[in-house]
């Protein structure tokens, strides 16, 4: 049995319902008593925006790699070099012992994933992704076009089934790693 969290990504193209689906992931995982740590991949070229002017963007600004605060058993961490690769921040997310790890974006790495179609442009993902679990689809027409083709389950993305599906599959995979 492999020990540790499960690691699993959520998948697509940009306003293809990423966030909504983690979101949706994060709170139906709490609620059945298992802690989330997630990944997202700033898709929108260059650095996310860093809320407001604190001290902690002060201690990068003069050089530090990371500046961490705590607040109100919060715990924000600022770091930045010239780039992070996945590998590091699931290192960082692994520190912190979470039951998964969900990772938004990153398209090309091998966890397992779900991926997210937002028309059947996007169906040439399915050919160019690895660890495909479940496929969510926005028009019902790639649903039936693809579904005998691939083996991975099709949801549409208004399918409560769907995010009920990648629970057990959490839950599942976290249970054999205990």
């Amino acid at each position: 049995m492999v020990k540790g969290p499960v690691i699993f990504q959520v998948s697509g193209y940009q306003n293809s319902g990423k966030t909504t689906l983690v979101n949706k992931l994060i709170t139906l995982l709490k609620e059945k008593g298992l802690s989330v740590i997630t990944i997202k991949h700033h898709g929108h070229g260059g650095k996310p925006e860093i809320p407001g002017e604190k001290d902690s963007s002060s201690h990068i600004e003069s050089g530090a790699a990371a500046s961490f605060v705590e607040g109100g058993g919060r715990l924000l961490i600022h770091a930045e070099k010239e780039s992070w690769s996945l590998e590091e921040q699931v290192r960082i997310a692994l520190r912190l012992k979470p039951d998964v790890v969900l990772i938004e974006g990153h398209k090309k790495a091998s966890f397992p994933k779900a991926l997210l179609l937002r028309s059947d442009e996007d169906i040439h993902l399915m050919g160019e992704l690895t660890n495909i679990c479940a496929i969510f689809c926005w028009d019902d027409k790639v649903i039936k076009c693809n579904t005998a083709d691939f083996e991975a389950p099709f949801f549409s993305i208004h399918d409560p089934k769907g995010p009920e599906w990648l629970i057990e599959y959490l839950v599942s995979e976290r249970m054999k790693r205990r």
